[in-house]
């Protein structure tokens, strides 16, 4: 069961290294990212009208006066953040592609600067196999216990990880397949925070990845410092005990790390 379980944490884990070294266009083959271009696309139109009409409520709550709106310098500066929310719109795909491509090379680089890629996986010491090995029917039941609500935790963990980086998949095609909304809101100066606070929210959720992997790369050199130590002069229920606990406390903080990595990005880079 503990190998089992093990053997299901190191390969969430590279599966894990798999999809952030993915690029949204690439991931599954690309047939859900023809499914979001298809999405983006129809919501175009929705944005056109909106861009229309926050360019209006800009005009209208900026003027103090009808004689301010007869301005040259007034109507350009206007017309200036109209032309360019309405390119925003209709490049809105490639904006997003561009966005994560810079993030994406912060993330290349961290895995550059240590070879690549995680190469430490958890396995059980031959110590441990051994003692377990030689213990005997009444002996095996409270081993047994240890080994099943180890194995449990481990698998549920290892889930967690993964589903948490599946879930910024989707958030990245959400904000994908919805941007020439928000950034139709640039046509308007009291509307363009809707727009800025988008623009931050979804750099910080291509700089997850970055965390994501800098976590992973911690948690590989946590390993590679050392197994938990193993005391071969206690009983094989015991050395069992304490080995599983001491693993399931390198994953929990893994765990964790992956899990907090959207409040990480949010305190570092103040998004």
């Amino acid at each position: 069961m503990l190998e089992s379980a093990l053997g299901t944490w190191n390969e969430r884990l590279g599966e894990l290294w798999e999809l952030l070294t993915q690029t949204p266009r690439s991931f599954k083959g690309g047939d859900i990212w023809d499914v979001i271009v298809n999405i983006n696309s129809a919501v175009q139109g929705i944005a056109y009208g909106l861009l229309v009409l926050f360019f209006a409520m800009g005009v209208f709550q900026s003027a103090a006066s009808f004689r301010e709106l007869q301005r040259p310098e007034y109507a350009l500066r206007h017309f200036l953040r109209f032309a360019a929310a309405k390119v925003a719109v209709g490049s809105g795909m490639e904006l997003m592609t561009a966005i994560f491509s810079i993030c994406g090379g912060i993330v290349q680089t961290v895995m550059g600067g240590v070879g690549g890629a995680v190469s430490e996986t958890a396995a059980l010491p031959a110590e441990i196999v051994a003692a377990i090995e030689e213990v005997g029917f009444l002996h095996s039941i409270p081993l047994w216990l240890v080994s099943f609500l180890g194995s449990l935790l481990i698998t549920v963990l290892s889930f967690v990880l993964i589903l948490t980086v599946y879930g910024r998949f989707f958030r990245l095609y959400m904000y994908t397949a919805l941007s020439p909304i928000p950034l139709a809101s640039f046509a308007g100066e009291g509307t363009a925070s809707m727009g800025k606070a988008f623009i931050k929210s979804y750099v910080g959720v291509c700089m997850e990845g970055a965390v994501i992997i800098l976590a992973c790369l911690i948690y590989s050199a946590f390993l590679s410092s050392g197994d938990p130590a193993v005391d071969t002069s206690l009983s094989a229920v015991t050395m069992a005990y304490q080995y599983v606990g001491q693993v399931i406390f390198n994953m929990l903080i893994l765990t964790a790390m992956v899990k907090g990595a959207e409040r990480i990005v949010r305190d570092m880079f103040g998004l």
